[in-house]
């Protein structure tokens, strides 16, 4: 199948966790409650495949829920509830990736308006962009939560064009996930790929539109589409 010419989006929606937010911190937290250091990856890619598993099977229990059970699995069930909390804690203190913000002043400049898009919650993104004081710079954050739904189902980027009031061939996804970018461009939406996390596009999965290393080069790139 031939894919149309891609034009300029009048709307950009960026995942959040590893995108815009770094998750990195976390690892002290893991320490700190007797855990190895590197639990988090495990728990953190556990989270989303059972989140994706019981989006499969129906509805999925909101993000907290499904961390909380695989933060338990992943240690053995060996953490007690005070540090399971402190660690899910830490979400909503996590810094944000240091080219998100010249991403969202692109689009600031090139009057598009952007949003967070994520499974998790949309009050974690509001207060990591509260701390540093940029929440203003974006939209909204839309949180897949509502409809009981991890990413990356065709109906949850749809659910999230809706929201933000565009048509999905006139919406990007900007992600370093290139499941995320392969599931919105299979929903018809555009797709940028930042590969600072994976390092380079996997060959199986549904080529987005624009690649680069940074999301603010992402960014930059789905701006000087023409069409």
């Amino acid at each position: 199948m031939t894919r149309a010419k891609a034009r300029r989006p009048e709307v950009v929606l960026f995942d959040v966790f590893e995108t815009l937010v770094r998750l990195e911190p976390l690892r002290e937290r893991f320490v700190a409650a007797g855990r190895p250091a590197h639990e988090l990856e495990l728990f953190f890619a556990r989270t989303l495949r059972d989140g994706m598993a019981y989006t499969l099977a129906g509805e999925a229990p909101r993000f907290r829920e499904v961390a909380a059970a695989q933060l338990m699995v992943t240690s053995g069930y060996q953490l007690d509830r005070d540090a399971a909390d402190h660690i899910l804690d830490g979400f909503a203190e996590l810094p944000l990736h240091p080219d998100a913000q010249p991403a969202f002043d692109l689009l600031a400049d090139a009057g598009v308006p952007c949003y967070g898009f994520t499974h998790g919650s949309a009050a974690i993104l509001e207060t990591v962009l509260d701390r540093h004081g940029i929440r203003h710079k974006l939209r909204g954050v839309l949180s897949a939560e509502a409809i009981r739904s991890f990413k990356p189902p065709a109906r949850v980027y749809h659910w999230a064009c809706e929201q933000a009031g565009a048509e999905p061939a006139a919406t990007a996804l900007v992600a370093v996930h290139s499941w995320d970018t392969h599931g919105a461009v299979r929903a018809g939406l555009l797709a940028g790929l930042a590969t600072r996390l994976e390092g380079g596009v996997p060959g199986i999965v549904e080529r987005p539109h624009v690649v680069a290393e940074r999301v603010d080069e992402v960014v930059a790139g789905l701006l000087s589409l023409d069409g």
